[in-house]
């Protein structure tokens, strides 16, 4: 399976290059200057067609969540307009798209987790961004799939385990939000995912595989819960760690609001494409190994 991928160095397409390797599947990353999501459609449409997948993923996007609320337009360029053409793209071609999007769509007041039934709602620039590029893929190209995710972290790119792990390094007790749920996500255990629904969607033309679905670890956690785990990780790894002071979200103004609940229900993707994300806990542990290990041959070095 040849699959093309939006994005060079985010942590989605860099886990899927390490996974497809074992699967034995070709992963070709396509992303600026060849490529770019705010550029001419023309220019989007022909650039994906011109690298002839069986498959495409949409992973690359604006994440500037904060930012965005100045940026809107270029958030709504990259992440609505953009998604538009490669959903384009894959019809022309004739091949299935899974297009990434997020727990944003969704305001955080459900005391719940999320099911796909759910009405969106988003509080932000970012999360509309992300809402309207999943209508604008889903109305191109119906052999389309909407994978909603969300706190993805990985030992790729930037990511909240990497801040943790580095500001740790220089102190003693960090501050971090209490009061925002969510279920911790590896980026490895997404490329997992997508490989699963991608086998899945490849020749199978039934209706009821595509779609909108939700794709997030087992379990949940606080930030501040997450932030404990991952300093328990590095502590038996030999790394950095530190204390942490449970804080509300109101002690750490941004720009744009976060959901209070990103809890997302990933059940549908279980019963329709037999595809079930392992618990964060266990991922954590493999991340953050990896992690300090490579801090410490740094350090050696």
């Amino acid at each position: 399976m040849r699959i093309l991928v939006t994005g060079r160095e985010g942590q989605v397409v860099c886990a899927l290059l390490e996974r497809a390797a074992v699967a034995g599947v070709e992963i070709i990353p396509i992303g600026r200057p060849d490529f770019d999501l705010a550029g001419p459609p023309d220019r989007i449409v022909s650039a994906t067609k011109a690298g002839r997948p069986d498959v495409i993923v949409s992973a690359a996007a604006y994440t500037q969540v904060d930012k965005a609320e100045s940026e809107r337009e270029l958030a709504f360029a990259v992440n609505a307009h953009g998604p538009r053409a490669i959903a384009r793209a894959a019809g022309e071609l004739g091949v299935p798209l899974l297009h990434l999007s997020t727990d944003y769509v969704f305001d955080g007041t459900k005391s719940s987790p999320y099911s796909e039934d759910d009405r969106p709602n988003p509080a932000g620039a970012y999360g509309a961004s992300k809402l309207a590029g999943e209508e604008a893929v889903l109305a191109e190209n119906a052999d389309s799939v909407v994978l909603r995710t969300a706190w993805v972290y990985s030992p790729f790119a930037s990511n909240f385990v990497k801040t943790m792990l580095r500001v740790a390094a220089d102190r003693e007790e960090i501050s971090v939000v209490a009061d925002q749920r969510g279920n911790p996500t590896c980026a490895l255990d997404i490329a997992d995912g997508i490989l699963g629904v991608a086998a899945n969607l490849r020749g199978n033309p039934d209706p009821a595989l595509r779609g909108i679905f939700h794709m997030t670890g087992a379990s949940e956690a606080s930030w501040a819960e997450f932030a404990e785990a991952v300093f328990a990780e590095s502590s038996r790894a030999g790394g950095p760690s530190a204390r942490v002071r449970h804080i509300y979200a109101a002690d750490y103004p941004t720009a744009a609001r976060r959901p209070a609940n990103s809890r997302l229900d990933s059940g549908k993707l279980e019963r329709t494409h037999g595809v079930s994300l392992p618990d964060w806990h266990s991922s954590l542990k493999e991340v953050v190994t990896r992690l300090v290990g490579t801090g410490k041959r740094s350090v050696n070095r």
